[in-house]
């Protein structure tokens, strides 16, 4: 995952290696006119030169001649040709490539055959430069463009990292307060005002935001509290009564087994109340105190306090337990995941069966014998009952996913050689 400042540095230095493409072959195509128009005024100037002073020396036709013929031999790059005055020709500038025999390869050549009057008698002048070859200008261009482009990539660099660290740093501000920010502590979030008006927008609404979530985190905890104190209190009541009533011997056995099932109901409903405010806490964060506990200490005190479910239902148990084994966790919520989960076990075990525990510091894993899988589909979703043989309220399995999410444990399901298994990575 990439930060932002690259991000915007890579849509920039792909902009800038395209400029820098483009820009060569213009580069050369400039300095190519610009040195061809060049030679053609300096072979214009020299053209000049050399028919003024011809002129101005006023030597005899024959001297000419000899001066002429010992120019074209020590003179390179330009050669005098007499020519008829009548047979005069418009003057040529053109790019040639041949052989030159002093640097013994091939060069390109800018040349200028033009026409000059001396002593009333016209010459032909070829003046020849020799130009830079193309691939040198090209290789030049190159090289120099490359250079100024990773000096500009340098650079970009540079400055993006020397002014983003400036510029960015109310968004890391504000990054760090919604870290700390805890939504059971009470406190709304306070962020520092800034100079940039884009992150002032954004704190403000963050700022609104976390608000709202605080009200609404108050008015679902004074919910669950309200509940758990006056549900929980006519269902006492209501049971104390069903409890007398069957005590009552003017009951008939109708009458009884009314009384019995309508208790056995009630008692059913308070376990769910019971579990939905638990669940309500936990997705509330109400169980915020953590500390380190003795895994394998709390799996031995479970088991203990559960051994007469085991002796009813005469299930064999079989525990494989590593000392030392501890976890960072709220102490209610272990007990809670560890006594529903043997619960289960010991409901979903027919008579005679068998559960095995084993503890390690790779995780916890618990098996019970069964005759058929669960679906894993419904297997935690609440109000739920996975096997019709072994009802319950629904939510035992719901309240152990719940607590592994809150303290991020892998929690997996599966089904082999008729055993159900639940394996929780610590």
């Amino acid at each position: 995952m990439n930060k932002l400042l690259y991000k915007t540095l890579k849509p920039i230095s792909i902009y800038a290696l395209l400029v820098l493409l483009l820009s060569i072959p213009a580069y050369y195509f400039i300095v190519d006119q610009i040195w061809v128009n060049e030679l053609d005024k300096h072979h214009y100037a020299l053209r000049g030169k050399i028919e003024s002073r011809f002129t101005k020396l006023q030597l005899a036709d024959s001297t000419i001649e000899q001066t002429i013929d010992i120019w074209n031999k020590i003179e390179p790059g330009s050669v005098f040709t007499p020519h008829p005055t009548k047979n005069i020709t418009k003057d040529s500038s053109y790019s040639v490539i041949r052989f030159d025999d002093y640097l013994q390869d091939r060069e390109q050549f800018r040349c200028l055959s033009t026409s000059i009057l001396i002593n009333n008698k016209h010459y032909r002048l070829l003046l020849e430069t020799n130009m830079e070859e193309m691939d040198e200008t090209v290789m030049a261009i190159s090289v120099v463009a490359l250079f100024f482009f990773l000096l500009l990539l340098a650079g970009f660099i540079f400055l993006l990292k020397r002014f983003s660290g400036k510029i960015w740093q109310p968004f890391y501000a504000s990054l760090d307060a919604l870290k700390a920010f805890r939504l059971n502590s009470d406190q709304p979030i306070r962020f520092e005002p800034t100079a940039i008006l884009e992150f002032n927008e954004l704190n403000q609404s963050l700022q609104r935001l976390t608000e709202r979530n605080i009200n609404t985190y108050k008015q679902q905890k004074e919910f669950t509290e309200n509940a758990s104190h006056e549900l929980q209190t006519p269902l006492a009541i209501v049971q104390s009564k069903l409890d007398l009533l069957l005590q009552d011997q003017s009951l008939s056995k109708g009458q009884s087994a009314i009384v019995a099932a309508a208790n056995s109901a009630l008692a059913r409903i308070s376990r769910i109340n019971k579990n939905l405010l638990l669940l309500a806490k936990i997705e509330n964060h109400q169980f915020e105190d953590a500390e380190q506990l003795d895994l394998s200490l709390l799996l031995q005190e479970t088991a203990d306090i559960l051994a007469e479910h085991l002796d009813s239902k005469q299930l064999s148990f079989e525990m494989n337990i590593h000392p030392g084994v501890s976890v960072h966790a709220n102490g209610v919520l272990l007990e809670v995941m560890l006594n529903n989960l043997f619960v289960n076990a010991i409901r979903h075990s027919p008579r005679h069966g068998n559960i095995s525990i084993s503890l390690d510091a790779g995780g916890l894993r618990i098996s019970n014998t069964g005759t058929t899988g669960l679906e894993p589909e419904k297997l935690f979703r609440r109000f739920s009952n996975t096997s019709p043989l072994s009802p319950g309220t629904g939510l035992g399995l719901s309240i152990i996913k719940e607590i592994c999410d809150r303290y991020s444990w892998p929690l997996s399901y599966s089904f082999e050689k008729d055993q159900h298994t639940f394996f929780i990575r610590l």
